[in-house]
């Protein structure tokens, strides 16, 4: 991945998205899978996020980002950029077009890294919701759950797969398949 950095900080932004956009059309067309684009997802995220955030992610976080996508857990302490972190994964599995959910431990912190992170992932081309404990309307809630990356806490989403699998009909759901 840090030998990728020089190739992908040489682009312009629009030759950077073109090539992100490029592994995206591959894995949802199943020429190429996520393992395949992993280094590659990576380092462009972590070009992008120092061009929109102007946060460069640590090897060691690149690191921890390997360990998430693997679905292990990773421990880090207050301050060592969980947040920034969890954009390397999200952003490889969100290529899918499938996706992505982001539990978070409390309503204040959903709203807040989706928030943050917007930025970032809408240069990637990916739209974010986040799924909090004020939102009543279930137009607005299957809106959130329709974006390609979406924010919530597991009571949120625990709840809203309950509520949908009590539901007769299809169209009543908020979440997305």
């Amino acid at each position: 991945i840090t030998q990728l950095e020089d190739k992908y900080s040489l682009l312009s932004d629009e030759e950077l998205k073109n090539t992100f956009n490029d592994f995206k059309q591959k894995v949802q067309k199943n020429e190429i899978n996520l393992n395949d684009v992993l280094n590659d997802s990576f380092a462009i995220t972590r070009e992008a996020s120092k061009r929109v955030l102007n946060m460069r992610h640590y090897d060691v976080q690149l690191v921890g980002g390997m360990v998430l996508n693997d679905g292990r857990i990773a421990e880090m302490k207050t301050g060592e950029g969980k947040t920034l972190v969890a954009t390397l994964p999200v952003v490889l599995n969100a290529m899918s077009g499938l996706g992505v959910h982001v539990v978070t431990v409390n309503d204040y912190l959903a709203s807040r890294d989706a928030a943050e992170l917007t930025p970032l992932y809408n240069f990637l081309g990916f739209s974010v919701g986040a799924v909090v404990g004020g939102i009543r309307d279930d137009q607005e809630r299957r809106a959130h759950y329709a974006c390609d990356i979406t924010y919530g806490t597991n009571n949120e989403f625990g709840f809203d797969y309950l509520r949908d699998n009590m539901n007769y009909d299809i169209n009543e759901k908020v979440q997305r398949e």
